[in-house]
């Protein structure tokens, strides 16, 4: 199985939506993907396993979500070992935070530009997600 790690800052917006439709969109291609999602910086002020935003635009897809209830997770060392390609979501938000906790792999992520809600509503950024989702897999492929 290759393995996908998204990281964002909180682990309950960008990366979970990310992981969640990387891995429902792999599974109708039958492809031997899986992504999981980690968080560069959590945040205590998120509230539950998943942004109610991206509850929403799954729901509305048509994706359960009964398996992606866990609480938001901390990137470690061993999250990126395990990564055969990792992706963070918003550089100028996350190649700091790399380079800070995690140097030795900065030169081994991709960078994305999708805003966090403090600067892009969800109904901006979860699109931008879901495209760059698919580009990846495309690419992928």
């Amino acid at each position: 199985m290759n393995r996908r790690l998204f990281l964002c800052t909180g682990n309950y917006y960008r990366s979970r939506f990310a992981e969640i439709f990387f891995n429902w969109n792999a599974e109708q291609q039958g492809l031997p993907w899986e992504a999981e999602s980690r968080g560069l910086a959590l945040v205590k002020a998120n509230v539950g396993p998943l942004s109610p935003h991206i509850v929403a635009r799954l729901t509305d897809r048509g994706i359960p979500l009964i398996a992606h209830q866990r609480l938001p997770r901390a990137v470690t060392h061993d999250d990126f070992e395990a990564a055969d390609h990792i992706v963070a979501v918003k550089e100028a938000e996350h190649r700091p935070l790399i380079d800070a906790k995690f140097p030795a792999w900065v030169d081994r992520v991709e960078f994305w530009e999708v805003h966090d809600v403090d600067y892009a509503e969800a109904d901006v950024a979860i699109p931008l997600l879901e495209d760059q989702v698919l580009r990846l897999l495309a690419r992928l492929a």
